[in-house]
């Protein structure tokens, strides 16, 4: 696995995966919301998980950080998926 790939499966995970990824570029939540064109007060909220944010705000801020949301199945669906492709 990259070692710079992060799997988040449920909203506390993709909040903490973004705050890991913003510390490791060194900016600061106002750093990410003027880039994101959003409050560095919801910044704030989504990494800690007081709110869910819309899909909207968390592209705005995947991209502020140079990030992107990749779909693919689970590591077990996709083991079953190629089986039956087989």
């Amino acid at each position: 696995m990259d070692a710079n790939l992060q799997v988040a499966r449920n909203a506390k995970q993709l909040a903490t995966a973004i705050k890991r990824f913003r510390r490791s570029l060194k900016l600061t939540q106002e750093q990410v919301g003027e880039s994101a064109g959003i409050p560095q007060t919801t910044v704030s909220k989504v990494e800690v998980g007081l709110v869910d944010p819309t899909l909207t705000t968390c592209f705005r801020i995947l991209a502020a950080l140079d990030l992107e949301l990749v779909i693919r199945p689970r590591a077990r669906s996709a083991e079953i998926y190629k089986r039956e492709k087989d």
